[in-house]
């Protein structure tokens, strides 16, 4: 899951309450549906910083919600807001993800550089999006490395 360091970095996390925070502003209906229909309470996640200086995954943390309506696509002050989006029928979805860990960073190159992360969708040309699944083989391989 990739965040933003300005918005919500790992460290942002791990000092929030429980280490809980909304994965607020999803807007992209793929990544929505990776939360919807795939995501468990439990599940791992990579806390991958985007969209700064030096991006990569910075921390672990675990889905600690089902899904439900991300408020903010209510809220007309919000980035986030929707205006096609109402409490009756909601575009958008968000999970609670608890922050368990901070990492040393595995920076983008060096997940680039792994043979065993070439297929790997975050890594793939093109790719945007926020939410991407990761395979058990490609969880193993990462932990192994972060965990060194």
């Amino acid at each position: 899951m990739k965040s933003e360091p300005d918005e919500v970095s790992i460290d942002d996390a791990l000092a929030a309450p429980g280490g809980l925070v909304p994965w607020v502003g999803v807007r992209n209906y793929q990544a929505r549906n990776f939360m919807r229909d795939a995501m468990r309470i439990g599940d791992g996640v990579l806390f991958y910083h985007s969209s700064c200086a030096e991006p990569g995954i910075a921390g672990l943390a675990e889905v600690a919600s089902t899904p439900y309506p991300d408020p903010t696509q209510f809220d007309p002050a919000s980035k986030y807001h929707d205006p096609k989006s109402s409490p009756e029928n909601p575009r958008w979805l968000l999970v609670d993800v608890r922050a368990t860990r901070k990492t040393r960073l595995m920076a983008l190159p060096e997940m680039r550089s792994l043979p065993d992360l070439a297929e790997m969708q975050i890594l793939k040309r093109g790719n945007r999006l926020s939410i991407t699944p990761v395979s058990a083989f490609e969880w193993r391989c990462i932990i192994d490395r972060i965990s060194k």
